[in-house]
């Protein structure tokens, strides 16, 4: 997911809560750049039993 230009961090915010309420295991990595988020990356596990 790539920032879109002009997006707030509030609006960042709501996108990683967004990703973190639908996923049970895995990582959210931030990608910064000039000290401003310009990339969200979303890795999910499914763990099968």
């Amino acid at each position: 997911m790539t920032r879109k230009s002009g997006e707030s961090l509030e609006e960042i915010t709501d996108r990683i809560r967004e990703m973190l309420s639908d996923m049970k295991y895995g990582s959210i990595t931030l990608v910064v750049q000039d000290g401003k988020v310009i990339q969200l990356e979303k890795n999910e596990k499914v763990r099968l039993r």
